[in-house]
């Protein structure tokens, strides 16, 4: 979606041919065909989808699109909460593995040696 902010919204197979014609305008490609849209609501027994776009004059204007819940495989957030998270941390020490020495000789060794 490159730095667009909005959802995408993917339908199942079967969905978009069922469609047929009619989705194609508002299909975005990749991977699978998906819709871009900057508002949605999914109460109901209809999606409805707010998509921006351009008249023939070039004037901004909104299209609702509205398709069957059913027909909806999955919906992806594109939205940027600016910043989050924690702040960055020092970056930590690589951890040295202990070095295996040979064991320490005991008061009781000595008699074992020729």
């Amino acid at each position: 979606m490159n730095g667009t902010q909005g959802y995408a919204v993917f339908f199942f197979p079967q969905a978009l041919e069922a469609l047929g014609e009619a989705i194609k305008p508002y299909l975005m490609q990749g991977a699978e065909p998906w819709v871009l849209c900057n508002e949605i609501d999914t109460g109901g027994a209809l999606i409805e989808m707010t998509l921006r776009g351009k008249n023939a004059e070039g004037q901004a204007v909104d299209i609702e699109l509205m398709v069957p819940s059913g027909m909806v495989r999955m919906i992806v957030s594109a939205h940027s909460d600016g910043s989050f998270g924690f702040a960055p941390q020092a970056a930590a020490k690589p951890v040295v593995p202990p070095v295996a020495t040979a064991p320490a000789a005991s008061a009781g060794d000595d008699k074992l040696k020729p």
